[in-house]
């Protein structure tokens, strides 16, 4: 298929026009026909009976059912409905932890044709290397990626160290790549509204390559939203309620409207609601999905049927996951049936399930009943081996040093939306007995760029653990990160995951209970989607038996964001506890000896 660097121009070919127009016609044969099926109309919010023919990557006609019969091959559609492809337009691949090669043997067969990739994972981990790898990984897959230059490596810059530092002169380089798509979603918010020097040259670069500028606003209102905006950020996938919501709509930004945050999805469809209508700037994404629930549930097919689940017209969930997607991208060969358009067409059986019979991309039949018509070709990930530079840790390492008999300690209170706390805890042999209600977090860098020795925090209102987690997926530096109850546990959790090359894995009573491996940048693994999802779930499965959860916050997926510096609230990194806020790092937790 077509290069993403060739699109939409690719469609302009004279001789391919020529043959298009000739088959609309009647004057020549087209290469499919999609006949009996029922059109759902993006525009008119009609369902409507039409056949469809298409010329190469091109829809030649949408016409009356059977005005038409020469073709090379003919689709039987009928009782089923025609949309168009699905676009994802904010995501990242890493979170499925699989290559881009099975992610799209995935995701395909279920209905998306094209994604938006934020590869900043990649690209904190193993720099321009990193994303040039993730645009060479996806040309020529079923699956259209329009890959972005990552814009926050680091996240938080001085409060924390990743594998590679991009600045504005690093991101207008990459930005200059034909293949990148624009500048990925900008972070860095305080830096943004305050005029730093890096922020103002890293959104410089992005709105002088005249490409997307795609946002995270997350939690800003007021003046904060309009000078986010004004500096040039294009969309936002960061809602917390429906008020949120409503201000961003108001403000005119993009909203992409994102699956990964299930608990707030039933009240946006009920103020959407409300309002009659589906705005035009609004989009769905699924942001993160791991890998049991991408095999168990889909990609952005289970947001569209979540959100139908929850009351959203159906015409209205798709409108938003491919022509208000296309609009956004700028992409007018998308996200609708219409002669001249793509060939990015899929058949599903119900809109309610929204189970895919049929997938094409570029007019070629890529899914079929489920199954990848061909297998995507896959990129050699050699250079994404070895990212682990840190050695072997011992229990001590996973110990608050002090001295004195009794302290007084920093911690970082609540899951999510953090903030600071303090507790007194006693001192024994020079180490802090830590209190019964709080949980260690320690944080190692692991690129090789710093030391690696441990910064270990307290958190509270994580529960009581009876064991430890280690990852080296830890947005968005994706250092060793290891959560416990006590210091042996994480040391055995934390070595097991060096050993692997990255990777997760939990344990308890001084032993492994489960182990998934990630030896591509920490992050990924050449493994097929069956056997991934089958480890991660051993991991969820294991993590469940050492803690108790209490949703919405407290729950497995925040061990991944706790890390997250940019956010407002301290958050605990390789050099300390940091507060963006601030702009201060406490190395130690202890902030005062007592006695």
């Amino acid at each position: 298929m077509n290069t993403r660097t060739s699109e939409p121009a690719d469609l302009n070919n004279e001789a391919l026009r020529s043959r298009a127009i000739a088959a609309a016609r009647g004057d020549a044969p087209f290469d499919v026909l999609i006949i009996g099926g029922n059109v759902v109309d993006m525009v008119t919010s009609e369902i409507r009976a039409a056949d469809i023919g298409l010329v190469g990557p091109l829809i030649a006609s949408v016409h009356k059912p059977g005005q038409f019969k020469q073709a090379q091959q003919t689709i039987d559609a009928s009782g089923k409905f025609i949309t168009p492809g699905l676009i994802d337009t904010h995501l990242h691949v890493e979170s499925s932890m699989v290559t881009p090669a099975i992610y799209a043997q995935t995701v395909v067969p279920r209905g998306v044709t094209t994604i938006v990739w934020d590869p900043h994972e990649l690209g904190n981990v193993l720099g321009k290397d990193g994303v040039k790898w993730a645009v060479d990984a996806t040309r020529n897959l079923p699956l259209r990626a329009l890959v972005l230059a990552p814009s926050c490596v680091p996240a938080a810059p001085g409060l924390e160290i990743s594998g590679a530092d991009f600045d504005g002169s690093a991101l207008a380089d990459i930005l200059s790549w034909p293949a990148i798509a624009g500048l990925a979603e900008v972070m860095n918010m305080r830096g943004v509204i305050n005029r730093t020097s890096r922020m103002t040259h890293i959104m410089q670069a992005g709105l002088t390559s005249g490409k997307m500028v795609c946002g995270h606003a997350r939690g800003l209102s007021g003046c904060d939203l309009q000078a986010f905006m004004t500096a040039g950020v294009s969309s936002d996938h960061e809602l917390t309620s429906n008020e949120d919501l409503m201000e961003k709509l108001r403000a005119g930004i993009h909203v992409e409207m994102r699956g990964s945050h299930d608990h707030l999805l039933p009240g946006f469809v009920k103020t959407l609601n409300k309002l009659g209508f589906m705005p035009q700037t609004v989009s769905l994404c699924t942001d993160d999905v791991f890998p049991d629930d991408l095999v168990q549930k889909g990609g952005l097919d289970d947001v569209v049927r979540r959100l139908v689940s929850y009351g959203m017209p159906a015409i209205w969930a798709l409108r938003a996951a491919t022509l208000n997607a296309a609009m956004h991208l700028k992409r007018d060969d998308l996200g609708l049936i219409a002669a001249g358009r793509r060939g990015d067409i899929v058949l599903f059986d119900d809109l309610e399930n929204f189970t895919a019979s049929h997938v094409f991309a570029n007019g070629k039949l890529v899914a079929n009943n489920g199954d990848i018509c061909e297998t995507a070709p896959a990129k050699d990930p050699g250079i994404l081996h070895n990212t682990m530079k840190i050695k072997a840790l011992s229990a001590d390492d996973f110990r608050i040093r002090a001295s004195g008999n009794k302290v007084r300690l920093a911690t970082i209170d609540q899951p999510r939306f953090t903030r600071w706390g303090e507790v007194e805890a006693p001192v024994k042999d020079g180490f802090v007995i830590p209190p019964k209600e709080a949980t260690l977090i320690a944080v190692a860098h692991r690129h090789g760029k710093a030391d690696s020795q441990p910064r270990v925090g307290l958190l509270t209102g994580w529960g009581q653990w009876r064991g430890a987690v280690c990852t080296s997926v830890s947005h968005d530096s994706h250092n060793l990160t290891v959560f416990g109850g006590n210091a042996e546990d994480m040391a055995v959790a934390a070595n097991a995951v060096i050993a692997a090359g990255g990777g997760m894995a939990v344990a308890s009573n001084g032993k492994i209970d489960a182990l998934l491996p990630l030896p591509l940048c920490g992050l990924l693994t050449e493994t097929s989607m069956q056997e991934t999802a089958g480890q991660f779930a051993a991991i969820r499965a294991a993590t469940d038996r050492i803690v108790d959860w209490n949703p919405p916050y407290l729950v497995f997926k925040a061990l991944f964001g706790a890390t997250l510096a940019c956010n407002i609230g301290p958050h605990q990194t390789d050099r300390g506890i940091a507060d963006v806020i601030s702009d201060t790092v406490l190395e130690t937790p202890v902030l005062e000896i007592l006695s």
